[in-house]
């Protein structure tokens, strides 16, 4: 039996792209139908996240035109990670694997067809993984590679180079449901579920139109949530520093003791500034990354929903 593949699109603001790569999804899916590898009512599935310009008007209209298109929208603006989270919510009971991908063009949609192939031979989970960042900026790629290996680093287990665009089967979906974080970072915890899993390698190209929604503040935000959502680690480093700078105060206590003793005590003031300040900078940023993390717990304790479906088209169709 053939599976029925979705889509899954999360759509900001990107009135400018998306009449432009909706053709290219959908032909998409013509053509792995055409090949035999997936159902002919699968579907693009896109997921309005607040949109202010013409998103969700587009999103109906393209609805309207083909069966092939679907859409929901969210209540408000809640952030790129719950909006696939919805989307792929909404996709789980409706289908047999779901593609997540950007809609801005930068993601190779050609890699889907060596996806649902991984898929058809049995895995359950396929990474979209870049094979090269040859199209960021210096400081982008400097900033994205180490960010992965520090995570690493941190213990989290995370798929080198990979996103948010992947294969994900109803089956995984299913299991991955019982996950309730409120701070989400999809692609730490997609690997905690488990399953046979492989990777896919593609180029990233450049935006096919309109302008990057996720800046510098954003990416250092998801940033955050990767590292406070997947590892406790940071918390044991600053144990460690604490320790570390205890020991060495330690010290410095010990040897104006024996200064003092032996007479030989110089007044002056720059050297106790400099401890003070070096003590007490240390204890600031210890107090910062503990209170991320009672942040953090203090959200998951309001078990607030992650997403708010307002609208559906096919319920509109319905009516």
């Amino acid at each position: 039996m053939t599976p029925r593949l979705f889509i899954v699109i999360p759509c900001y603001n990107e009135q400018e792209v998306l009449p432009i790569t909706a053709p290219l999804f959908r032909q998409k899916l013509l053509d792995l139908a055409a090949a035999g590898k997936i159902a002919e009512d699968s579907r693009v599935l896109f997921v309005n996240d607040g949109s202010r310009d013409r998103t969700w008007e587009i999103i109906k209209e393209l609805a309207a035109s083909d069966e092939h298109y679907i859409g929901i929208s969210q209540s408000r603006n809640r952030g790129h990670q719950n909006a696939v989270l919805a989307g792929l919510m909404e996709a789980r009971d409706k289908c047999d694997i779901t593609i997540s991908i950007d809609c801005d063009g930068q993601d190779d949609i050609n890699a889907m067809d060596a996806m649902v192939d991984a898929y058809l031979d049995g895995c359950e989970i396929v990474y979209g993984v870049r094979s090269s960042r040859e199209t960021d900026t210096f400081f982008k790629r400097f900033t994205a590679e180490g960010f992965y290996k520090f995570l690493a680093a941190m213990g989290a287990e995370v798929v080198f180079n990979h996103a948010d665009y992947r294969l994900i089967s109803a089956r995984v979906l299913k299991e991955f449901a019982n996950f309730k974080e409120v701070n989400l970072y999809l692609r730490g915890m997609v690997p905690l579920v488990g399953f046979k899993s492989t990777s896919v390698s593609y180029s990233r190209a450049e935006r096919l139109a309109g302008e990057s929604h996720y800046p510098l503040k954003k990416m250092l935000g998801l940033a955050v949530d990767g590292i406070t959502s997947l590892s406790v680690k940071p918390l044991r480093l600053i144990f460690g520093l604490g320790l570390f700078v205890a020991v060495v105060s330690f010290l410095f206590c010990l040897w104006a003791l024996i200064t003092a003793l032996c007479g030989k005590a110089v007044a002056g003031w720059a050297s106790m500034t400099c401890i003070l300040c070096f003590v007490s900078g240390v204890q600031m940023m210890c107090l910062g990354v503990i209170a991320e993390y009672i942040g953090k717990i203090y959200m998951e304790t309001k078990q607030r929903p992650r997403y708010i479906i307002s609208e559906r088209t096919w319920e509109e169709s319905e009516e």
